[in-house]
C-alpha cells in the first residue's frame, strides 16, 4: 500500500483555513438537500481525478505532484515517476486517465505542460503504475502540442478515451488566438490519437490539409469533455472570454470559430461577432453568459442521486459549484448551480454513486456531495 503522507504543523497551520469554511454541512438544490463533506485535504491545487479498480482515487496536483487517495480520504506521498513540469500560471499536471486495459497493463496517462524551445505546449505520456500505487515506471511522451510558445494560459486539457479506444485530449490556443483558426497547428484543438500516440486512420484531416492528430479546432480553451454513456460521443465545453463560454459536442473536421465569433466579449471590451452571423462555423448547443468558467465534467450515471441520472455536471470555477445540465437528446433541457462556495477544478463520480468535486485552492482537497439525510 501507499505511504500516508504525514503532515507538518505548516501544512496543517495552512490547510486549517480551508477546514474551517467547510465543515460537514447541507445545502439546497433542485431536487432536495444535499450533504457536503470534506473527504480528503492538504492537496495543492488538485486538477484531475480518477478512480482506480480498487476504489482509491488517483488524483494530479497542479504544481507536478500525483497521488492516491483511499477510500477513507487519507493522501499517500507523491508517486515517483511523474514527469517535470512546467508549473506556472494554469500551467502544470493537468489531467490524468486510465487505459482502458488498466486491470492487465496498469497503464496510467497524464497530460501536463512541458517547457520545450519556443516557450511550452501540453504534452501527453503514459507509464505503468505498480502494484503498491508508489511509483510510476517506463514513462514515455506519446504526444506534443505544437508549437510550443510563450506565456502561461490556456493549455486545455482533459484526456478521454472513446469507446472505440481512441483517446482524445483537449488542447488550449495557449492564448494566441488568431493560431486557432490555422488547422496546421495545434493550438485550440481536439485531437485524436492512438493508446500509443500514433494518429488513426479516419481522424478527418489524414492525407489532407491539417495536422493529421486533430478532430476539431478553433477552440479557446477546453478544460472539460466527457463521453456520453449512450451514444459514446464526446461533449466537450470551453472557457469563453468575457462571457459565451460552450457546451459542445465536436464534430470530425469542424471549426468551432474562436476568435472570429463568440457569444462573449474580448476582456478589452471589444465585441466579437456571434456565432450567429457566420453560419459556416460550427455551433454550440448551450453557451453561458456571464460564464460558469468550466473546467472536469461528467455525465451521471448512479443510483444516489436517482433525479440527475443522464445529467451533465459541470465543474465551476467562477460559479463556485457544480453546474447541473438536465439533457435531452442533444439539446439542454434546464440546468441548475449546486453552489458550493469553492472553485470546482473537476468532477468525478464515485463508485458507490456520490459524486466527488476537487477544489482548486493551495490549499484544496475533495468534497463528497450525496444525499442528505431526511430529519
Amino acid at each position: 500500500m501507499p505511504r500516508i503522507l504525514i503532515a507538518s504543523s505548516f501544512l496543517l497551520a495552512f490547510s486549517a483555513p480551508a477546514l474551517a469554511q467547510d465543515p460537514s454541512r447541507s445545502i439546497e438544490s433542485q431536487t432536495g438537500r444535499i450533504a457536503v463533506e470534506t473527504f480528503a485535504e492538504g492537496l495543492e491545487h488538485p486538477w484531475g481525478a480518477t478512480y482506480l479498480p480498487d476504489g482509491a482515487l488517483l488524483v494530479t496536483e497542479r504544481p507536478g505532484r500525483l497521488r492516491l487517495v483511499s477510500t477513507d480520504g487519507a493522501v499517500s506521498d507523491p508517486i515517483d515517476g511523474v514527469p517535470d513540469v512546467f508549473a506556472g500560471g494554469q500551467g502544470g499536471l493537468l489531467d490524468v486517465a486510465l487505459d482502458p486495459d488498466f486491470a492487465n497493463n496498469r497503464t496510467v496517462y497524464l497530460s501536463y505542460s512541458e517547457k520545450r524551445p519556443g516557450g511550452a505546449a501540453t504534452s501527453v505520456g503514459r507509464g505503468r503504475l505498480d502494484e503498491e500505487g508508489g511509483a510510476l515506471s517506463d514513462f514515455e511522451v506519446i504526444f506534443r502540442q505544437e508549437p510550443a510558445v510563450s506565456g502561461q494560459n490556456h493549455y486545455g486539457s482533459r484526456l478521454v478515451f472513446a469507446p472505440d479506444g481512441k483517446l482524445f485530449v483537449t488542447l488550449g490556443e495557449r492564448f494566441k488566438m488568431r493560431q486557432a483558426q490555422d488547422a496546421n497547428n495545434h493550438l485550440g484543438t481536439i485531437v485524436r490519437i492512438n493508446p500509443d500516440g500514433s494518429v488513426p486512420d479516419d481522424n478527418p484531416f489524414v492525407g489532407k490539409d491539417g495536422a493529421d492528430e486533430i478532430w476539431s479546432y478553433g477552440h479557446r480553451n477546453v478544460q472539460s469533455a466527457a463521453i456520453h454513456p449512450e451514444t459514446g460521443v464526446l461533449w466537450a465545453a470551453e472557457l469563453g472570454p468575457r462571457g459565451g463560454d460552450e457546451l459542445n459536442i465536436p464534430e470530425a473536421g469542424r471549426n468551432y470559430g474562436w476568435p472570429v465569433v463568440s457569444w462573449g466579449r474580448h476582456y478589452s471590451g471589444e465585441r466579437i461577432p456571434d456565432p450567429s452571423t457566420r453560419p459556416e462555423f460550427a455551433g454550440s448547443i448551450h453557451s453561458w453568459t456571464p460564464v460558469i468558467s468550466p473546467s472536469g465534467m461528467t455525465f451521471y450515471t448512479g443510483d444516489m442521486f436517482a433525479d440527475w441520472r443522464g445529467d451533465l455536471l459541470i465543474g465551476g470555477l467562477s460559479a463556485e459549484g457544480i453546474v447541473r445540465v438536465r439533457i435531452d437528446g442533444e439539446r439542454v433541457a434546464g440546468e441548475e448551480v449546486v453552489a458550493l462556495g469553492r472553485r470546482i477544478r473537476d468532477v468525478v463520480q464515485a463508485p458507490d454513486g456520490a459524486v466527488m468535486a476537487l477544489t482548486d485552492e493551495p490549499a484544496g482537497g475533495i468534497l463528497r456531495l450525496s444525499p442528505a439525510a431526511s430529519q
